[in-house]
C-alpha cells in the first residue's frame, strides 16, 4: 500500500472543497506542504484540476473523514486497497532505450571504451542497452558514423545511472587479474643503505705520522751531504 493516495493534488482539491478538514490534515494525508494546500484553498494553485473523491476510490471512508473533522489533531489513514496486483516478473535482456536516444548509444559506447577499457562487452550492453556487434564496430572504428562520433558520458545522456556505472566499474576492477610480473616499486633494504664502504682508505702508520723521526732522518741526510762537501 502506498503512503500517498492516488492523484494527491486532485484529492486535496476535493477534500478542501467538500470537507471541514484543516490544512495540516489534508497536507498530511496527501503528502503535500500545508502552504500548498492553503494555496489550493485560496485559488492560487491547482487551477483547472478536477477534484477526485477518495471515498469513491476506496481510499477513505465517510466515517474516517467525520472523525477527523471532530478532532483537528487526528490524522487520516489511507484505507488498504482490496485489489491485490500480482508482482511483475523481472525481465531478462538488454536495457530498453527510448527511440529518441538510440542514436546517442554509439557515443556512449565510445566513452566507455576509452575511459573504462576494463569493462566487458556484456557490461556495456547492460549499461547502454546495445548489441555486441555495435560495440565491436565502435572499438574497431568500423561504425558507419565513426568519423563524427564524439565520446559522451552515458550518465549525462540518461542511458544509465551513476550508481549502475560505478557498480559495473568496481565489478570489472575486482575481476581484472593482477600482473604477476609487476610487484610495485620498493625501497632498498636497510642493510644496503647503511652498509659501510668496503673500500675504505688504509690507515696511516704511526711511523708516517711521527714528526720527530722525520726530522731526525732529514738531519742525517743533511749531515752526510755536508761531510761530502768538506772532503
Amino acid at each position: 500500500m502506498s503512503n500517498a493516495p492516488l492523484m494527491p493534488k486532485a484529492t486535496a482539491v476535493w477534500l478542501v472543497d467538500n470537507t471541514a478538514l484543516t490544512f495540516d490534515q489534508v497536507a498530511d494525508f496527501t503528502k503535500m506542504h500545508p502552504l500548498e494546500v492553503r494555496a489550493i484553498a485560496d485559488g492560487d494553485a491547482a487551477q483547472g484540476i478536477k477534484g477526485m473523491d477518495p471515498i469513491s476510490t476506496g481510499q477513505l471512508t465517510r466515517e474516517e473523514i467525520e472523525k477527523a473533522e471532530r478532532d483537528p489533531n487526528y490524522r487520516l489513514r489511507l484505507q488498504e486497497s482490496k485489489v491485490v496486483l500480482p508482482p511483475q516478473p523481472k525481465r531478462k535482456g538488454p536495457r530498453y532505450t527510448p527511440v529518441s536516444r538510440r542514436h546517442e548509444r554509439p557515443s556512449a559506447i565510445l566513452w566507455l571504451v576509452r575511459n573504462h577499457p576494463e569493462l566487458k562487452d556484456a557490461q556495456i550492453m547492460r549499461l547502454v542497452g546495445t548489441t555486441k556487434t555495435t560495440i565491436a564496430s565502435v572499438r574497431d572504428r568500423t561504425h558507419w558514423n565513426a568519423q563524427t562520433l564524439t565520446p559522451m558520458d552515458p550518465v549525462t545522456l540518461g542511458l544509465c545511472s551513476q550508481i549502475e556505472l560505478d557498480f559495473e566499474v568496481q565489478r570489472a576492477a575486482k575481476e581484472k587479474p593482477l600482473d604477476a610480473n609487476y610487484s610495485g616499486a620498493t625501497l632498498l633494504p636497510a642493510s644496503e643503505t647503511t652498509r659501510k664502504d668496503e673500500y675504505e682508505p688504509a690507515g696511516h702508520d704511526e711511523d708516517d705520522l711521527n714528526v720527530d723521526a722525520v726530522f731526525a732522518k732529514l738531519k742525517t741526510i743533511g749531515g752526510k751531504k755536508h761531510d761530502e762537501d768538506e772532503e
